[in-house]
């Protein structure tokens, strides 16, 4: 029995393999052509960043499949952009795309090329695809809220980043939201995204940074310190947390501080415009004229369209007296920003004292068009027009002067700098119209630096008011607390805060035509 069994298991053995087709002696196996057998070696080649042997891999797979290996396209487009052949990478993802047309991240890739060649607005369109094929994706609205971002469409980008953070918190679509904000001019709503992005991610310097530096521009003191000692804390070498912290030093007259801070981020970033700035600056405030000339120079030449530099170096010339050298500057400054009142006050100065009368009273009253708050504009413009004789003309602006500085004591309990104080009291005597302004005396010499312009101390209304003399001796005090009011470009009467280092992007708003000069030489 156990015999036939085993003789039927032979026989049926036999007769399957007689079915199977039998290959010649020495004729290999045929082989079919496998589109993505060397996608892994690409893979390995590629995250070695040994791009050479990844290019080269990547040329025989695509010789092997006649250009259908899609994964191999895909990373020679990646490495096409890394070395910054964009419009050949943008085509090999199209390529991609028509490949695999259902796959998101190849639109993605597209759309990002789209976007690093500047065309934003086709860059939407293809994230919009993408986001069809996948509406859970944060990467996909949080690159469209930047591309809203460049296309100056606000609501649509806070939009897409309020919904990338839903689908999936990160701290750069937190940074995206807050400069948002800082374009729009709205502080407080910048602020609340940057606390929301600090209880997410504590240990971002960055944040930490930025966030301290608002606080600093709001002139909330205890709170900025506390968030850039937090953003040294964890980064030590922190420079633009380093720079804040030593402007705030020097807006309050500790110049000697301010400089060793500055020596550290010398160290760190020697190039730094803003650093260059704010050491010409100390050496301004330490009355080392020639040593703040040079070092604002070579922030000028690290950064020449930076009005605030050019303003800075202005003001240094008007105080050392070197007027046609300041009204070059500040005819460069008046270039870069037309819509400040003040740039036109000192430029007037400076032609006053080069004897350019008329040009100095278009410039005052340009001035006066565009600061619709600082009374020293207009005191400045009464003293110019009262040494020419024309008395009446100088008691229009002291009126204007007057009511000014009514409406600023009534809306805030701000001190006026004593220089100012005693000419608008001499100029008063002078036009006979008496001393009917209540002025309050400042308890420590804020210097308002070029303020008093030609202002200084006539003996009386029969001589010429001011003096080239008094002008720099005004101005020898940079960055100390001003005591002066100014306006923001909400209209609203506010103290004046101590300046920020400028945020990337800067805000596009523009700035306070009554702004402190503490306020524009340390950025």
């Amino acid at each position: 029995m156990a015999e036939e069994r085993l003789q039927r298991r032979t026989q049926f053995t036999a007769s399957a393999e007689s079915q199977k087709p039998r290959l010649k002696k020495g004729c290999p196996a045929p082989e079919f052509p496998i589109l993505e057998k060397q996608n892994w070696l690409i893979h390995l080649h590629y995250i070695r960043k040994d791009y050479e042997a990844c290019k080269a891999v990547i040329k025989e797979q695509l010789q092997e499949t006649q250009g259908l290996c899609e994964y191999a396209i895909y990373v020679q487009a990646l490495i096409f952009r890394l070395e910054g052949n964009i419009q050949e990478s943008l085509e090999l993802f199209q390529t991609c795309a028509v490949l695999s047309p259902q796959c998101a991240d190849n639109l993605k890739q597209v759309a990002r090329s789209l976007f690093l060649l500047g065309k934003h607005k086709a860059a939407t369109e293809v994230y919009n695809e993408a986001a069809k094929l996948n509406q859970k994706d944060w990467e996909i609205c949080h690159n469209l809220g930047v591309c809203y971002i460049y296309l100056k469409q606000f609501t649509k980008a806070q939009d897409q980043l309020h919904n990338a953070l839903q689908l999936n918190k990160h701290d750069l679509t937190y940074i995206m939201l807050g400069k948002i904000h800082l374009l729009e001019g709205d502080l407080d709503k910048a602020i609340e995204i940057y606390k929301k992005a600090v209880e997410f991610s504590p240990e971002n310097t960055e944040l930490l940074t930025t966030l301290g530096l608002l606080y600093l521009q709001l002139g909330i003191y205890q709170k900025a310190f506390e968030h850039l000692g937090n953003a040294l804390t964890y980064d030590p070498t922190n420079y633009k947390a380093i720079l804040a912290a030593g402007s705030m030093m020097q807006t309050h007259g500790d110049f000697d501080v301010a400089l060793t801070k500055y020596r550290v981020v010398a160290c760190a970033v020697p190039e730094s415009p803003p650093l260059w700035n704010n050491i010409g600056m100390c050496f301004f405030g330490k009355k080392k004229y020639v040593a703040a000339i040079s070092c604002l120079k070579r922030a000028n030449y690290l950064a020449p369209f930076d009005w605030k530099i050019l303003y800075n170096l202005g003001l240094v010339h008007l105080t050392m007296q070197q007027y046609a050298s300041a009204f070059h500057f500040l005819s460069a400054a008046i270039n870069f920003q037309p819509k400040m009142g003040e740039l036109y006050m000192l430029l007037a100065v400076a032609l006053t004292n080069l004897e350019d009368t008329e040009n100095a009273k278009r410039a005052y009253a340009e001035a006066v068009r565009l600061d619709k708050c600082n009374p020293l504009v207009n005191l400045n413009y009464a003293v110019l027009l009262y040494n020419q004789g024309e008395k009446q003309g100088a008691l229009a602006q002291y009126q204007e002067m007057e009511k000014k500085v009514n409406l600023l004591k009534d809306s805030s309990s701000l001190e006026f700098d004593s220089e100012m104080v005693e000419m608008a009291q001499k100029l008063g005597a002078a036009l006979q119209v008496g001393e009917a302004l209540v002025w309050t005396k400042p308890g420590k010499d804020p210097k308002s630096k070029h303020r008093t312009t030609s202002t200084s101390k006539a003996a009386s209304f029969q001589q010429p008011l001011g003096s080239n003399q008094a002008l720099g001796q005004a101005m020898s005090s940079a960055a100390a607390h001003r005591k002066l009011p100014s306006v923001g470009a909400g209209g609203t009467s506010q103290p004046t805060k101590p300046p920020p280092l400028p945020l990337e992007p800067e805000p596009a708003v523009e700035a306070s035509p009554a702004e402190a000069p503490s306020q524009i030489r340390e950025k």
